[in-house]
């Protein structure tokens, strides 16, 4: 008896058995020992579970590594994996230490988990250089087209030093069927093996499928509709509706402005925990379309080195106006610098701000606004969705699982654009012309009609007196 609880523990000590049989599509994710592993499931399927399961495993292995887990933000890594890592170490019995100020789990092997998220000051630089036997991406739908960089060229070598080692890439079907996330998951690029599992799959949940019916009736879906097909079938399906702003490349990049006599805007968006974000924006009386010329996205950065940002943007393209987001501690921002800094800003009209939306999505719907397709706009336009669930008829809700400032800024500007009431000028008929007489002859026409009726409204003023 003692020899069998000795290699339980050794086997529950190298991490061999940390996983749940009950859930199969979680258990094959788990001990897959690929290299390269992606997961897409729906809500409530276990997957940060599995995550959780597969770093123990991996730290219990490997005395004094280090692992990282990666999401969007640093708030969302902890309220996803947090909670999870204490209750799973707890249920197997593995004796950890979790530091909250820097989200790092440490077991007693000497072997760390860290949390991070992308929007992290120095996010970069802190993992480069680093050795790691398992490193996680979650979320993966919502990151911008660096996620594949950040695989290739930071975490992948430093994976090298173990035999096997893995990276994981995981998250939940987006709307727009583009993106790594969506090339490694539907079309098998970069050789990932693949896991794919719902919430019907996870043994945990008390009648999954009556909680959905009762969705689906509530909220008047069919099997078609794209929110149920995404959250709850754990599949790809294409709804542009569901993203608060609808850049289209094929109808809104561009390459170069056109030739006219242009006039430019400033929108400035501030953040400390998030980033400060500079929108430069171009329109022309002559020009239907407004159009998005430079952006300056800069992390935790003082006000110091936000006014320098702005006078060299404003020596390039001498701004007809500035404004800039004057929420929070943003007035005392904006004051100083106009005070002390002679930074002539404007404040943001903020009011109505989904109607702001409405204007910005209308333009880009009748080609009347543009972006380079390599923008930060365009590419957040992709990751900043609608929560329907919280959606009212009277009131849009921003998903806060991902934060644009350059969008934010951008709005800012736009506003100040008066291209979106854009006319082309109507032109005038050659004077003398048949088209000129048929002209004034209708405008004497109606002077005529005007003048009777203004004659006929006196006279008849007059007769009141009699």
């Amino acid at each position: 008896m003692e020899e069998i609880d000795d290699f339980l523990n050794q086997a529950l000590q190298s991490g061999l058995l940390i996983y749940d049989k009950s859930m199969p599509a979680q258990y094959a994710f788990v001990t897959d020992t690929s290299r390269n592993i992606a997961a897409w499931t729906t809500r409530r399927a276990g997957k940060t579970t599995g995550l959780a399961h597969r770093f123990l495993r991996t730290l219990l292995r490997h005395p004094n590594c280090f692992c990282p887990y990666i999401a969007l933000t640093r708030d969302s890594a902890r309220n996803i994996m947090w909670q999870i890592l204490q209750t799973e170490a707890n249920r197997f019995g593995i004796a950890a230490d979790f530091t909250e100020s820097n989200l790092t789990m440490t077991l007693k092997n000497g072997s760390r988990l860290q949390l991070f998220g992308a929007d992290m000051k120095n996010f970069l630089p802190r993992l480069k250089g680093i050795k790691t036997p398992g490193a996680a991406i979650d979320e993966a739908q919502d990151f911008r087209s660096h996620i594949e960089s950040l695989i290739n060229d930071v975490l992948t070598p430093a994976t090298l030093d173990y035999e096997d080692g893995w990276i994981a890439v995981t998250g939940t079907p987006g709307p727009i069927l583009k993106g790594f996330f969506y090339d490694i998951t539907e079309g098998g690029k970069g050789g990932f093996s693949r896991h794919q599992w719902t919430l019907y799959d996870n043994p945990y949940l008390p009648n999954p499928k009556k909680f959905v019916d009762d969705l689906m009736t509530e909220k008047g879906w069919d099997e078609d509709h794209p929110t149920y097909v995404r959250e709850y079938l754990g599949k790809w399906k294409y709804d542009p509706q569901a993203l608060l702003v609808q850049y289209i490349k094929e109808n809104n990049n561009y390459n170069s402005l056109p030739i006219a006599n242009w006039t430019y805007l400033l929108g400035i968006d501030l953040g400390f925990n998030d980033a400060d974000a500079l929108a430069v924006l171009a329109w022309s009386p002559s020009q239907p379309a407004t159009y998005l010329v430079e952006e300056v996205i800069t992390e935790k950065q003082g006000l110091t080195e936000l006014v320098q940002q702005i006078q060299k943007l404003n020596e390039t393209y001498k701004f007809a106006k500035m404004v800039i987001d004057e929420g929070g501690l943003g007035k005392k921002l904006a004051e100083e610098m106009r005070r002390q800094h002679k930074v002539p800003v404007h404040p943001a009209d903020k009011a109505r701000k989904m109607e702001s939306i409405a204007f910005l999505n209308d333009a880009l719907r009748t080609k009347r606004f543009f972006a380079k397709a390599n923008s930060r706009f365009a590419q957040d336009s992709y990751l900043v969705q609608i929560d329907k669930d919280k959606t009212t008829p009277d009131k849009i809700v921003v998903k806060d699982s991902f934060h644009s400032d350059i969008i934010d800024a951008t709005l800012y500007a736009f506003k100040e654009s008066p291209a979106f009431s854009y006319e082309k000028a109507i032109a005038k008929p050659v004077y003398g012309s048949k088209e000129w007489m048929d002209s004034e002859v209708k405008r004497m026409e109606e002077e005529a009609y005007e003048r009777a009726l203004k004659e006929a409204e006196e006279a008849k003023g007059l007769n009141q007196w009699y």
